[in-house]
C-alpha cells in the first residue's frame, strides 16, 4: 500500500497554533515565538524582526550578461513580495540570510526605480545583509547572533539549547493528493534547526529528500510546505515515501 501523505494545517503540539486572522503559524524554540509565514518569512515579534532567505535580486540580469535572456523583472517582482510583507508586520529590522544578490555585481546592474526602493527600504529599517556564496562581501557578517538565536546563510553545528535559521538549499518538497502530486516551496524544521525557502521570484528549489538537506535532520524533522494561505506540516519522512511512490 502506497502511504499518501494528505496535507493539513501544521500542527506542532499544544503550544503551536495556527492564527487565522495572520495566516501564520507560531512555533517556540530556545525560548523565543516566531511566526511562519506562508510567503516563506518567518516574523520574530519579541524583536520586531522579519527573517528572509535567498532573494537572489538581479539573477535575470546576471544571466543576460551571459547570453542567457529570460524576463529582466525578477528584483521588481522580490521587492514586491517583500513591500507586502513588511507593511503586514511592520518589522524595525529585516535580516536577509545571504544570497540576497544573485552575484557581487547583482546591486549595480539593478533598475533605477528597483535601487531607489531597496535605498528606502534600508533608510525605514535595519537591513542585515548577512554574506552568502551568491555574494560574499567583507563588509557583511557570516552569521547574526541575538540571544540564544544564530542566523547565517548555510546551517552549520548548532550548539545545545540554541536555534539556527538559515537558507542556501533552497528547500521544496512534494504531496500527493487524490488530484495530484503537488510541489513547492518549503520550511524544514526541527527542535533546533530551521532552514528556509528561498524568497526570490527566479529561484529554483533542492527537495527535502536530497542528501544535503536531510543529513542536517538526521533524527527527523518537519516540512512545512508553502500554500495559498496557510502551511501544510508532514513529517520528513512521509517526504521521502512520497518520493518514492512518484
Amino acid at each position: 500500500m502506497i502511504h499518501k501523505p494528505t496535507p493539513h494545517p501544521w500542527r506542532c503540539g499544544p503550544r503551536c497554533e495556527i492564527d487565522q486572522s495572520m495566516n501564520a503559524a507560531p512555533l517556540h524554540r530556545a525560548g523565543h515565538r516566531f511566526l511562519f509565514d506562508p510567503a516563506g518569512v518567518v516574523f520574530w515579534p519579541a524583536q520586531k524582526t522579519l527573517i528572509v532567505a535567498d532573494l537572489h535580486l538581479e539573477k535575470a540580469s546576471a544571466g543576460a550578461v551571459r547570453g542567457q535572456l529570460v524576463p529582466p523583472y525578477d528584483s521588481r517582482t522580490t521587492l514586491d513580495r517583500l513591500a507586502r510583507l513588511v507593511r503586514r508586520y511592520a518589522p524595525e529590522t529585516i535580516i536577509a540570510l545571504g544570497d540576497s544578490f544573485h552575484d557581487t555585481a547583482g546591486r549595480s546592474r539593478m533598475a533605477a526605480e528597483d535601487e531607489a526602493r531597496l535605498a528606502r527600504l534600508e533608510a525605514a529599517h535595519k537591513v542585515v545583509w548577512i554574506a552568502g556564496n551568491h555574494d560574499p562581501q567583507a563588509s557583511s557578517p557570516s552569521e547574526w547572533m541575538i540571544d540564544t538565536v544564530t542566523l547565517r546563510h548555510q546551517a552549520a553545528r548548532v550548539t545545545p539549547g540554541s536555534i539556527e535559521f538559515s537558507g542556501h538549499f533552497h528547500p521544496k518538497a512534494s504531496i500527493i493528493t487524490r488530484a495530484a502530486r503537488i510541489t513547492r516551496p518549503c520550511f524544514v524544521v526541527d527542535h533546533q534547526r530551521v532552514v528556509l525557502p528561498s524568497f526570490g521570484a527566479y529561484t529554483g528549489g533542492l527537495d527535502v529528500t536530497a542528501a544535503p538537506i536531510r543529513s542536517l535532520f538526521s533524527r527527523g524533522g518537519q516540512v512545512l510546505l508553502l500554500g495559498a494561505d496557510r502551511l501544510h506540516g508532514f513529517a520528513l519522512a512521509d517526504a521521502a515515501r512520497a518520493a518514492r511512490a512518484a
